[in-house]
């Protein structure tokens, strides 16, 4: 069973869909997307499965948000998605894809949503 999740170990929230994975005997492809961002495909793949839209993975706590204007509601997800693959701190985490889907996991309980059976 392929799961991955993009990950900072820093992040609380990232930490506990970890470890609830992990509880569930699921070891995943951990990718700390900070030192490894996702290139443009797996991001808007990422993206596309949430059925969310871009805004809805981007994190609006950092710096690069206000700098960047990102608030604007006109931004298409194109515009969104070129920010985050230039900022990879815009990315807000944790996201675990499973075979069941994609979801961002805040709080880290939603990865039971997605946890195969």
């Amino acid at each position: 069973m392929a799961v991955t999740i993009w990950h900072n170990p820093r992040c609380s929230n990232s930490r506990g869909a970890l470890q609830i994975l992990r509880e569930h005997g699921i070891e995943p492809t951990v990718v700390e997307y900070l030192k490894d961002p996702p290139d443009r495909a797996t991001l808007q793949s990422l993206v596309e499965a949430t059925g969310r839209g871009a805004r809805a993975l981007l994190r609006d706590k950092e710096a690069a948000y206000a700098a960047l204007q990102l608030a604007d509601p006109a931004l298409e997800d194109g515009a969104l998605i070129e920010a985050m693959l230039r900022h990879p701190e815009l990315i807000n985490r944790p996201i675990v894809r499973t075979p069941k889907g994609v979801r961002l996991c805040r709080p880290p309980e939603t990865v039971l949503d997605i946890l195969p059976a």
